[in-house]
């Protein structure tokens, strides 16, 4: 990439030159078609290259490649990996502060609904099983005026 860059600097510097000396017009547009025909070979090298080692990386056209240039394919691929493992846990550690902050807000804002404006805190009941030991069996006595007299003890205090 750096040397595309230099490349095409030193490509600029050379037709500013060709275009101050104006005494050569015929041979500057003969050196610049001769010149842009050489950087497109070179471009259309570099492009079959790139392809080639797009090819590589998706596991295509190996059999071509030397045991050097697959051990450095090799290793090209295990440092993606590691780059692409290295920020799907940046990834996941972002998204569990995130999930985490989200938990604090909403226990906060549950702590403040249950805060009356008196500054008295009231809870929420939760449903409790039925214990039978803890009730007394009111269902099974008639009403308290059915009762005859003679069943009504009277309580004197002494």
């Amino acid at each position: 990439m750096i040397s595309d860059f230099l490349s095409v600097k030193s490509t600029i510097e050379r037709y500013k030159k060709a275009c101050a000396d104006s005494s050569n017009n015929g041979s500057v547009s003969e050196a610049n078609a001769q010149f842009y025909q050489q950087e497109a070979a070179k471009l259309r090298s570099q492009i079959g290259n790139l392809q080639n080692s797009n090819r590589n990386m998706l596991g295509e056209s190996l059999s071509t490649l030397s045991v050097k240039e697959l051990k450095s394919l090799e290793t090209k691929l295990e440092k993606g990996i590691s780059r692409i493992r290295s920020k799907k846990e940046i990834d996941l550690h972002n998204n569990n502060q995130l999930l985490r902050a989200k938990i604090a807000e909403n226990e906060r804002k549950r702590q403040n609904m249950n805060l009356m404006p008196g500054g008295a805190s009231f809870e929420i009941m939760q449903p409790q099983p039925f214990d039978s030991r803890n009730y007394s069996q009111v269902h099974g006595l008639p009403p308290a005026n059915h009762y005859s007299h003679e069943d009504q003890m009277s309580l004197q205090l002494v």
